[in-house]
């Protein structure tokens, strides 16, 4: 019988200790002691992944756990160091995180510089002590019972990483000894926006602090190397906004950043790397990130578009475009795929973006008005180029012409100012811009033409002039060879 109650703590032993025969966990009397005593990190410990895979408390602390002697077990000379402070506790955290070899005998896919990015990092920067860095491993993944990011209770699980980020960037006292131009209000900020709305129901797909900012290598948005740059923010956005299998559940596009690479828009901020381009928070906000809804879109472009807003709120298309429920700007110029705006979005043909909506049965008013406004602006596009023709042509001749050459800036500016007026939609209001060019433009023709003019008759004065000269020559080279034969014979 005793044989029989042998074998059966023989079989319980193997299912525990499957892969390593009868050889039992490392001691760890640390632990053990501090359980004993209620210390709520040791239980927090029970539940650490570095417990998990046989870690004891003397890989971070010190010491010797082998035994339940206090002085041997917290002596020096077995290595004790206690409680890490500062910065020595990402340099313990780091000689096992950093090392490659390490992280391989257990199997761990993570990667080995987290310690070198967090350094370089805007959370490497110096406490206000001078002593120690601002942030540490701990700050974000605890101290004890530390879990993987992916499990529901780590701190940096992205259903609790908006309140670790936010224990620091919405504390005002903190923040202001550090970045005091930083705003406070990102988590306030972010509840409000969609993607914290879908968070707050529990959807952890949605972006999170991390999800732009990164992580360890948190870099300030002012960097070129910063995933919030300026010109790599769209790129940021499109890493999940334009993977169609992973937004595949929230039925929207995922062509934006598409369309708003080959924009106007995009072409100056990606490839002139024009800064003052907008980029997707300009339009959408960045940590109250939300959809421009249809009452604020002209909101939204008036922000740059400040003249073309007003003009707009105005005119008889904001009262039609209400009714209608349509966008105010994104009507006539989309959103992402927003062109560069010229002439011929102007008028009545097919390509012209008043003809949508307009024809000489439906809104003829409109039709006749937007027909009227693209022969104007025409003729002034067609007076200018002109003009500029004849001032080439009087340059060229060497006449002067620099006053004529000046005015031609009024001529440009009117056709500039005309592209704007249009937004008021009130045809009288953009004849008084035109004229004011086309008026400019006749002069400019006049002086041209009569700087040509003065070209040709200084050349046939000057001929006519040369061929006087030439026959008195020639008359007064014979006058005088009949002198000379005349005294000739006389002698």
């Amino acid at each position: 019988m005793k044989y029989y109650y042998l074998a059966i703590c023989v079989c319980i032993l193997g299912f525990i200790y499957p892969d390593k025969g009868m050889t039992a966990p490392p001691v760890n009397q640390c632990l053990n002691c501090h359980l004993e005593n209620g210390f709520k990190e040791a239980v927090l410990f029970k539940k650490d992944i570095h417990y998990q895979v046989g870690l004891t408390c003397a890989g971070c602390h010190g010491g010797n756990p082998n035994t339940d002697d206090m002085d041997k077990a917290m002596s020096k000379s077995a290595g004790f160091i206690g409680k890490p402070k500062g910065d020595v506790i990402t340099k313990i955290c780091s000689s096992c995180h950093s090392s490659p070899e390490f992280m391989k005998k257990y199997d761990s896919k993570l990667p080995t510089n987290q310690a070198s990015l967090l350094k370089t990092s805007v959370h490497g920067r110096l406490s206000i002590s001078g002593k120690e860095k601002l942030v540490q491993c701990s700050t974000c993944h605890n101290a004890h019972g530390i879990v993987p990011p992916s499990d529901l209770n780590s701190p940096v699980n992205p259903r609790n990483v908006i309140n670790t980020c936010g224990s620091c960037h919405s504390n005002a006292n903190f923040m202001k000894v550090y970045k005091p131009s930083i705003p406070i209000d990102q988590v306030e900020k972010y509840r409000t926006s969609i993607h914290g709305i879908l968070h707050a129901k529990g959807d952890l797909k949605v972006a999170v602090c991390f999800s732009c900012h990164g992580s360890h290598g948190i870099l300030s948005p002012s960097d070129v190397r910063s995933m919030v740059y300026k010109t790599n923010l769209p790129s940021t956005c499109a890493h999940c906004h334009s993977n169609s299998s992973y937004m595949k559940n929230y039925k929207i596009p995922t062509d934006q950043f598409k369309n708003y690479s080959m924009s106007v828009h995009g072409n100056a901020l990606l490839v002139k790397h024009d800064l003052s381009a907008p980029a997707c928070n300009d339009c959408h906000g960045n940590h109250g990130a939300t959809p421009p809804g249809v009452e604020s879109i002209s909101q939204v472009c008036g922000t740059c578009h400040a003249l073309n807003a007003e003009l707009f709120s105005t005119s008889p298309h904001k009262k039609a475009f209400d009714s209608l429920n349509y966008p105010e700007c994104e009507t006539c110029h989309s959103n992402h795929l927003i062109i560069t705006a010229t002439d011929k979005l102007i008028g009545v043909d097919n390509k012209a973006v008043c003809s949508r909506c307009h024809s000489q049965t439906n809104n003829p008013k409109g039709y006749i008005a937007a027909k009227t406004m693209k022969m104007l602006i025409d003729s002034l596009e067609n007076y200018e180029k002109n003009d500029n023709k004849l001032i080439n042509e009087a340059e060229q001749k060497g006449m002067e012409v620099g006053d004529a050459k000046y005015k031609l800036r009024d001529v440009q500016q009117s056709r500039l100012e005309a592209r704007t007026a249009v937004h008021a939609f009130n045809l009288k209001k953009f004849e008084v811009v035109v004229n004011k060019g086309l008026a400019v433009a006749s002069d400019i023709h006049s002086e041209a033409m009569n700087a040509i003019n003065d070209y040709f008759f200084r050349r046939y004065g000057l001929g006519i002039a040369t061929l006087i000269i030439t026959i008195l020559a020639i008359s007064l080279y014979r006058f005088i060879r009949r002198i000379e034969r005349k005294n000739k014979n006389n002698v």
